[in-house]
Order: structure tokens, then sequence, then C-alpha cells
């Protein structure tokens, strides 16, 4: 069995570097966590690439909330994704919704196509936000690259939402469901047992990885021990 998979919020090379260090398999690239995370620039893309050696999923966000904007946002967005994956970005986080609450799929089809249907990507915490969760899962069933959902099971994160998140693992084989779940989002250490029984093999941190808050860079240590929590 492989090694569950703990994925590290970072912002810059620094931060790559400790999560790295402290034991992360990935890491999920933004800036702006004041806007809970936004695109990147290709330079800091490509700093943080040279940096470490793992793989790098860059987020493709323009604006704080789950909305695409307009079609000049979008395609300003789309350019931003053409322009992070010529510096060498294989691997994307995006996901938005629609007023009604349904998965914006003209805009994830447009995303799609500018960073290639080679690239991977994760559906990011929009799917907490989803007026009928299993129906966006199967509006996307059919979207190229899509491995992974990034979710907390609850809007109010892990703690609301783990009854969800144990319940969807155990239909992974059902379409729509096939793509791993990643739990974060108000992801806690105590929630680790129960989600690794349910079978959920992948865990995404940001503020645990920061004791010392937004303004400090990722710790080395913090980021041990969630390694030595998820892996044991």
């Amino acid at each position: 069995m492989s090694r569950p998979i703990l994925e590290v919020i970072a912002l810059d090379a620094e931060d790559a570097v400790a999560a790295q260090a402290g034991g992360a398999d990935r890491l999920e690239l933004v800036t702006d966590m004041a806007a809970d995370g936004l695109t990147p620039t290709p330079a800091t893309f490509a700093a943080v690439r040279d940096a470490v050696d793992i793989p790098v999923r860059v987020m493709l966000r323009a604006t704080d909330g789950f909305a695409a904007g307009g079609a000049k946002a979008l395609e300003t967005l789309c350019a931003d994704a053409r322009a992070l994956s010529a510096e060498g970005a294989e691997e994307f986080v995006l996901g938005f919704l629609t007023d009604d609450g349904r998965a914006d799929l003209a805009a994830v089809a447009a995303l799609v196509d500018a960073i290639g249907p080679e690239s991977r990507w994760t559906f990011h915490r929009a799917i907490d936000r989803a007026a009928d969760r299993d129906a966006l899962r199967k509006q996307l069933a059919d979207q190229p690259g899509l491995d992974t959902y990034l979710t907390a099971g609850s809007a109010s994160g892990v703690d609301d939402g783990l009854t969800t998140l144990v319940a969807e693992a155990a239909r992974g084989d059902e379409p729509g469901y096939e793509p791993r779940i990643m739990a974060g989002g108000g992801l806690k250490l105590k929630h680790v047992p129960a989600l690794k029984a349910a079978g959920i093999a992948a865990f995404h941190i940001g503020s645990a990885a920061r004791p010392a808050g937004w303004a400090s860079p990722v710790d080395a240590g913090a980021v041990r021990v969630w390694r030595e929590a998820v892996s044991g």
C-alpha cells in the first residue's frame, strides 16, 4: 500500500523547502491567503519548482469566492493558466460554481482546455458550497485530468463534514466518485484516524503547518508531526 499523500499550502520557495523537509508529498501553491488563496505568478512558480523536487499544484483563482466572474475575467484567468503551463506547471487546483450552486462547466472546461488534457488537477472546496455534492460529481465525471476533490465534507470544516467524507469514501467505485478524496479545511489531527479507517489517504493542511500564523513561514517540524500522523 502506498503511503498517504500529505499536501501543504505554500506561498513561496521558503515555504516549499520547509514543507518538503517536513515530509510533504505535494504542495498547493497560492498567493494572498487573505482571499483564501489566489493564482501565483509564473515567477513564483518557477522559484518553487527550482527549490523542491515534489509535485506542485498551482491555484487557478482570481478572486475570493467560487464564481469565475464574467467572460473577461475568465479569459484573463485562462491566460494566466497558459503562462503557468508555459513555465512548466503540470498540476493545478481549480473549481467554480454557478449562482445556483452547480458546477460551472463552462469555466471549468475553459481552464481545462488552457492547461491541456494531460495536466492533472484538483477540484477544490467549491464542492463544499455546492447545492448538491452528488450532482456536482456527476457533472464533472467526464472532465479530463480531474483526479482529486479537496473537501472538508462541509462548508464549515471537517468537524461538521466528517460523516459526509466517510460516506463518500465508501462510494469510490461509483461514477463521479473515482477521483481521490483529499481531506482539508479545518482538518485536525484528531480527524486522521477516522478518515484513514474509511480509506481516505490524502490530507491537506494550511494553517496547521504554520503554528505562528500566516504571517510566518511553513514550519518543517509542524509538517513532520502531520507526516507521522497520516503515515502511522
